[in-house]
């Protein structure tokens, strides 16, 4: 019998750049709850309390806005992305 342990990407999201391309990728997923599971994932790694700390949000704000199917404020992911250490860029579609 083969076991194998369970993957979490929390595991590999240990600095900025890491996780700025991980949250990229899930950009480009057309379902938003992929990029909330993936901020949720960066969160944890980082650690909740202190990414709400950093964020200026409460702990039960931050668990509820990266519920699956939550519907944050802009503003909202955008004061997680900064505290994240990490921005939004636009790119144009077509090169």
């Amino acid at each position: 019998m083969v076991k194998t342990a369970s993957f979490d990407a929390a595991d590999y999201l240990n600095d900025e750049q890491t996780i700025a391309e991980y949250l990229t990728a899930a950009l480009e997923d057309p379902n938003p709850d992929v990029f909330l599971a993936a901020v949720r994932d960066v969160a944890r790694a980082r650690g909740m309390a202190q990414l709400a700390k950093d964020a200026g949000l409460g702990r039960e704000s931050l668990y509820k806005a990266l519920t699956p199917g939550a519907k944050p404020r802009y503003d909202t992911v955008l004061k997680l992305l900064h505290a994240l250490g990490v921005k939004i860029t636009a790119t144009p579609v077509h090169s």
